[in-house]
């Protein structure tokens, strides 16, 4: 059984950072698609990130140059490293493997206070 345990998440000050981790078990995510999205209170979720088999990674344009997706395959984990952090970035990040119909972690809580 495939589990994606995303952890990291918490409250931090506009301007602050945070490294969410998404862990994996039950299968091996090196050659996968990865992707990030969160979705906030009231709103649909929305993509964040992706990074490919090939290790070519996207960003919206709305973190372009404050978030960074990486994979350390050792672990078998991704991480998406958040700085400069807005009161917009507050939402539940969800971390996804190969696609809407793959595989979903259960969430973190990120709340940026202005």
């Amino acid at each position: 059984q495939v589990q994606l345990v995303e952890s990291g998440g918490g409250l931090v000050q506009a301007g602050g950072s945070l490294r969410l981790s998404c862990a994996a078990s039950g299968r091996i995510i090196s050659r996968d698609n990865i992707r990030w999205f969160r979705q906030a209170p009231g709103k649909e979720r929305e993509f964040v990130t992706a990074l490919s088999w090939s290790g070519i990674s996207t960003y919206a344009d709305s973190v372009k140059g404050r978030f960074t997706i990486s994979r350390d395959n050792r672990e078998n984990t991704v991480y998406l490293q958040m700085n400069s952090l807005k009161p917009e970035d507050t939402a539940v990040y969800y971390c996804n493997v190969n696609g809407v119909d793959g595989y979903w972690g259960q969430g973190t809580q990120v709340t940026v206070s202005s």
